[in-house]
């Protein structure tokens, strides 16, 4: 079994308290059926504590709190499971929070989702074309192999630095024989305004999006010194979902998809600017962190998007 990630992978550390926009808070946390069979062994009053705080009947998750809040974050935004236990302690989605993993017949790719904002810092602040780091060996069926090769000349187009972002997306789109999508990204904005929404600042930066272009040409220019930005987020998007096609999805979508997320974060950057006056790394990570959040983390808008894109 072939093990796949980026070179950036391993640095990756939770920030705990440091974190701004804490994972522990405004998701439903599922538990795993190891870690609930664990858990109702625990005595005394903290294994008391574990047993109270899960949901009653259906699908194992925690109750949550004040400001949906998991019970076991504390007043300093720490974990008291992993304060107690370690983190051996922790149920499977709290240890694995935010990789990502594509499973292939003898492959898996693992990633970082960009609803982490330390993800998100990584790789932004990757200058160099990022790289993936693969161990082990694999067999493959033909049908991964023709679209891991398609992915892999995608990833070279929006890493080819001779040219322009604009020209590395026409290129990306015709390695993978996909049309553009010409629609305003104010039709996006409302599209986007019609699926589920978590927080109430995605809302707010969707309405707000001006219905023209005028901010556009001094965003690009406050940009350029930082275009690796816009490449790696390319890059990102493919390596997340392309590979997904092959669960009967449309591979023309998976592009497209990755052309849009460009689209709505550069237009949304463009809002930023005109309104502070500023568009630093942080803005960026943060834009992609709504992003990510709002759309890859739910299934049923992911699917919308992808089904609109295709």
């Amino acid at each position: 079994m072939k093990q796949v990630y980026p070179d950036y992978y391993d640095r990756f550390a939770c920030t705990a308290s440091a974190c701004a926009h804490t994972c522990c808070t405004g998701w439903e946390i599922d538990v795993d059926t190891a870690a609930l069979a664990r858990w109702r062994e625990a005595d005394g009053e903290f294994g008391e504590r574990l047993k109270n705080s899960i949901a009653p009947g259906g699908e194992p998750h925690f109750i949550l709190g004040a400001g949906e809040r998991c019970p076991f974050l504390n007043s300093e935004n720490l974990c008291d499971i992993i304060l107690t236990l370690g983190e051996g302690g922790l149920c499977d989605i709290c240890a694995d929070h935010p990789r990502f993993r594509t499973f292939l017949s003898d492959r898996t790719e693992t990633g970082l989702g960009l609803c982490c904002e330390e993800a998100g810092r990584l790789l932004f602040s990757h200058k160099d074309p990022v790289s993936l780091i693969s161990r082990g060996g694999e067999r493959l069926t033909r049908e991964e192999n023709a679209l891991l090769t398609l992915r892999g000349r995608a990833m070279d187009a929006v890493q080819d630095r001779t040219r322009t972002i604009p020209q590395r997306i026409g290129a990306m789109l015709a390695v993978c024989g996909a049309e553009p999508d010409v629609r305003p990204v104010r039709y996006w904005a409302g599209f986007l305004l019609e699926l589920e929404r978590m927080d109430e600042k995605w809302t707010e930066l969707l309405e707000g999006l001006p219905a023209g272009d005028a901010a556009l040409q001094d965003f690009d220019a406050c940009m350029e010194p930082r275009v690796h930005e816009y490449e790696n987020l390319l890059w990102y998007l493919l390596f997340r979902h392309f590979m997904s096609a092959l669960d009967g999805g449309d591979i023309a979508s998976r592009p497209r998809f990755a052309a849009l997320g460009y689209r709505l974060i550069r237009a949304l950057g463009a809002a930023e600017l005109a309104r502070t006056g500023s568009f630093d790394t942080p803005d960026m990570i943060e834009l992609a962190r709504l992003f990510s959040s709002e759309i890859e983390y739910s299934d049923e808008n992911l699917d919308a998007v992808f089904d609109e894109l295709a």
